[in-house]
């Protein structure tokens, strides 16, 4: 009898009677991410595997994370062997995070996938990309006022970059116990980048600027594209050490591409491992979010301060294209300037649509991509910058 009694207690749905409700409640919200990223396909690549990571993490007895062995923002390495713990499956993919490794990694596949020809094509829209930094800075001064640490401030601003792995990287990095309510953030804002954009984007613009017809871009060399990674690379890794990291594997899997020689590689880093990466990010992050951390008034305002973060980011590109035109005498069409949070190609995609309602005759994608990729290399600018000020 003794024995069945102690199967009894043993069990989560004892655990889940006898103890907090809280995980019941996470439980739920896990259910409901699943339901976004299965049903209405939000970010589904990864917001599925976090959405099952934080629902695993938050069964009762399962034991696959524990917060102690990452305490204080450090990794605890003497407890992994010391046998005061049980070292779960999930403490060990969190490692991954925790080094940095996986949204490196996941970068040199984005790199892999992307051209950064109409970038080069058309150089002033880089200036774009950066003005939709703005929502990250922006962000930053208002979570100060919240009562957000510097470092704290510093991951939630990274939002505005709507880079999903560059939120991720500087939070490992800032501000760890945040890390969960962050990518939720990150991720389920970037699937609502077509929701968000639209208003903004036609309220800072006359219909007149919306119509505007842009001629098409000029063909960009062979040599631009493979010289363009490598310069990249040097001069940002200059300029902001602390971005190195990212910039680096992201023109890495650009230079795969572009080069021509390596095409094993190029498919590797675009399908295998980003695939296999994407995994044991989602599910590690989702770790993270326990009822302790993710059930807090903290994450009520960092969902608060996304939607602010991507606001002022779309503005800012609109807003610097409008000035811009002042100067110009070849007019562009400020719908692309929102293209720059790096939400990549969905913002330029949004471009597109909102371009064409204004004239049939307008096609944008191609001009938004400028900003668009500029967009992921000034969110890695960005956060470089946080990490080189605040780390």
């Amino acid at each position: 009898m003794e024995a069945i009694m102690n199967f009894i207690q043993a069990t989560g749905f004892y655990q889940i009677a006898t103890g907090d409700v809280k995980v019941v409640i996470m439980m739920i919200i896990a259910f409901a991410l699943l339901y976004l990223a299965i049903v209405k396909k939000f970010e589904p690549l990864l917001l599925l595997p976090i959405a099952f990571g934080m629902l695993i993490t938050n069964l009762p007895g399962a034991e696959m994370f524990h917060e102690a062995l990452f305490e204080g923002g450090h990794v605890h390495w003497e407890m992994f062997g010391d046998g005061s713990i049980t070292i779960g499956l999930l403490d060990v993919l969190y490692l991954g995070v925790k080094l940095g490794i996986y949204p490196c990694l996941i970068f040199m596949g984005v790199g892999a996938g992307t051209d950064f020809g109409p970038l080069i094509a058309n150089p002033k829209t880089l200036l774009l990309g950066a003005a939709a930094q703005v929502g990250i800075f922006m962000t930053f001064v208002g979570c100060r006022l919240f009562g957000f640490t510097e470092r704290q401030a510093s991951s939630i601003g990274i939002i505005g970059g709507a880079d999903g792995p560059t939120a991720i990287f500087v939070t490992s990095r800032l501000a760890p116990e945040l890390l969960g309510p962050i990518a939720v953030a990150a991720y389920s804002y970037m699937a609502l980048v077509p929701v968000i954009q639209p208003p903004i984007m036609r309220a800072l613009t006359t219909k007149a600027e919306r119509e505007i017809v842009m001629r098409p871009l000029r063909e960009v060399s062979k040599r631009e594209k493979i010289l363009f990674p490598i310069v990249v690379t040097v001069f940002v890794a200059l300029l902001v050490p602390s971005a190195g990291p990212l910039i680096a594997c992201l023109m890495l899997g650009n230079l795969f591409k572009e080069s021509g020689v390596v095409e094993r590689l190029n498919k590797t880093a675009q399908n295998e491992l980003m695939n296999i990466v994407t995994i044991f990010l989602g599910i590690s992050v989702g770790a993270t979010a326990t009822a302790s951390t993710f059930l807090a008034w903290e994450t009520i305002k960092i969902m608060c301060m996304g939607v602010v973060a991507f606001g002022f980011g779309t503005a800012g590109g609109v807003l610097l294209a409008k000035l811009m035109n002042l100067f110009l005498k070849e007019k562009i069409n400020p719908l692309i300037g929102s293209a720059g949070v790096s939400a990549v190609p969905m913002a330029a995609r949004v471009s597109q649509v909102e371009g064409q309602k204004a004239n049939p005759a307008n096609f944008l994608l191609m001009h938004a991509m400028g900003p668009n990729v500029a967009g992921v290399i000034g969110s890695a600018i960005a956060a470089g910058v946080l990490m080189a000020l605040f780390g």
